[in-house]
């Protein structure tokens, strides 16, 4: 089974349930069905084949749900960007995801005829057309995204899938520097969600907030494949506002919200938020950075609502951990295991330590990544004896609840996602009046962590504005720096390596 033939499932037993709500519209199962088929079909007799690369630039709204649905069927595997990314970071994923078929934002039409003569391998394009103002690329076959749902007489016969195929591929960056195509299988797709709806107890009668990028694998499972697998409702909200969370739970009476701690701190600090408007609610799940105790303790007392605390990482589909509902949770951990996954800490040697002591956190499972795109030696390194190797240290108490103490080396997460330092500093070795520099995270209040970089400059004409300017051209928003230090010379160990604690600390001692 995959997610695409559960929908057809889940369409002819229950066709007039609500799938997705959007801008007050409501699409049913049987709607939302239908035009997966119609999209899948126009791709198909555009020349997409099985395997080929699909790349969604979409934010949240439902052509990113009929588009990453409809390429499936098709056979096809989808590549979701972060569509706030520079035409750089775009560009490198585009190329490196050996992608021919790109679904844009039709506010993106520009950029995307402007990265076209440097993406050989791009045979279409499609654009959502949502505006007044129509886009004309310079490509013949482009194609708007409405075109696509139109009815067609001779419906093709899809490929079949082979749960091992490859369904999506996630761009994650790691420790050196680019980003890495995670690669999940169908069967790492479905099994996940599958396993996260049983573990989180969804059902048909259920509706999540799906606030969180859907581009971000926390949301893809999380918020979008798990509520749909169930026949549950998903209420699409395009951007995240305090304001707007609190309207649409009471006026849909939601029952799930997934979110990240910046999340939840922004609906505590609401002022006009009372536990009125979040009274549907039966389970908030945080995710993607730890959630401060004294954050969760005070959001649960103002709202009366339990938060169910997880783990996970792309590489895993994500969701290996969870707090259980079934008994009450522990503030501070991850949780357990969830079903058909298992974790364990491990020491250098990679045998398992008993409760209590700090290793590397490995899991193993049907959710674990197929391996990184065109990165076999990165794929050996991650997974081991059919481990996944996380890089997070954790320990586990007597009741098998995992703790995580510290995160992959240097990484850095601004609200829930992830920001690491290399690929900061390529870009700011690539500037003229740069000598060195480097990246370190530091707390801030609203965002969990901010970027904070120290640079050797050549000379005193280099200023703060122009390095975040330049930023600004070649990174997306949340990776900018926020604090900015110019420094005569970089600590470094005996070996040349640049010790980024001593940067810290000298930070956080200021």
């Amino acid at each position: 089974m995959n997610v695409v033939d559960h929908l057809a499932k889940i369409s002819s037993e229950n066709p007039q349930k609500a799938a997705y709500i959007f801008n007050g519209m409501s699409r049913t199962y049987e709607q939302f069905n239908g035009a997966v088929t119609s999209f899948a079909a126009h791709l198909s007799e555009m020349g997409v084949q099985k395997g080929d690369h699909v790349a969604l630039l979409l934010g949240n709204c439902p052509e990113f749900v009929i588009g990453l649905y409809g390429a499936l069927r098709a056979g096809a595997t989808v590549i979701p960007i972060n569509p706030a990314f520079t035409g750089d970071e775009i560009g490198y994923i585009l190329n490196n995801g050996d992608v021919k078929t790109v679904i844009a934002l039709d506010s993106l039409a520009p950029l995307v005829e402007k990265l076209l003569p440097s993406l050989p391998r791009i045979q279409h394009v499609v654009i959502t057309d949502t505006r007044e103002v129509s886009y004309e690329l310079n490509n013949p076959f482009l194609k708007t995204f409405t075109s696509m749902l139109d009815d067609i007489s001779d419906i093709p016969e899809f490929p079949n899938i082979d749960e091992e195929d490859v369904a999506v591929i996630l761009y994650t960056s790691g420790t050196t520097g680019k980003p890495k195509g995670a690669m999940l299988t169908h069967k790492n797709i479905y099994s996940n969600a599958k396993d996260t709806a049983n573990y989180l107890r969804m059902t048909n009668e259920d509706r999540t907030i799906a606030t969180l990028p859907m581009f971000h694998v926390f949301c893809l499972t999380v918020a979008l494949n798990a509520p749909l697998i169930n026949g549950g409702t998903i209420i699409i909200v395009p951007k995240f506002s305090p304001g707007e969370i609190f309207r649409l739970v009471r006026e849909y009476e939601a029952t799930i919200f997934a979110g990240v701690p910046t999340m939840y701190n922004f609906l505590y600090q609401f002022p006009e938020g009372s536990p009125e408007h979040l009274a549907s609610l039966r389970l908030c799940v945080s995710g993607g950075a730890s959630l401060p105790l004294a954050l969760l303790e005070n959001f649960e007392n103002k709202f009366n609502v339990v938060i169910s605390e997880g783990y996970g990482l792309s590489e895993a589909s994500p969701v290996t951990c969870f707090n259980p509902l079934d008994r009450p949770r522990k503030p501070g951990s991850i949780g357990k295991s969830i079903l058909n996954v298992d974790n364990k800490v491990v020491n250098e040697l990679g045998e398992e330590l008993p409760p209590g002591e700090i290793g590397e956190l490995i899991v193993r499972g049907p959710n674990v990544m197929k391996g990184y795109y065109n990165m076999p030696g990165n794929t050996a390194a991650a997974i081991r004896n059919g481990w996944l190797h996380t890089g997070d240290l954790a320990k586990m108490d007597e009741e098998g609840y995992f703790y995580i103490v510290d995160r992959k080396k240097d990484l850095i997460i601004v609200g829930g996602y992830n920001v690491y330092p290399r690929e900061i500093e390529e870009v700011l070795y690539n500037h003229p009046g740069v000598i060195e520099a480097a990246v370190v995270g530091i707390p801030d209040s609203d965002y969990g962590e901010a970027v904070a970089c120290f640079i050797v400059a050549k000379n005193q004409a280099l200023t703060e504005a122009g390095i975040k300017s330049y930023c600004g051209a070649h990174l997306a928003k949340y990776k900018l720096p926020k604090i900015i230090h110019f420094i005569d010379e970089l600590p470094k160990n005996s070996s040349g390596k640049i010790l980024r604690r001593a940067l810290r600390e000298q930070l956080l001692e200021a």
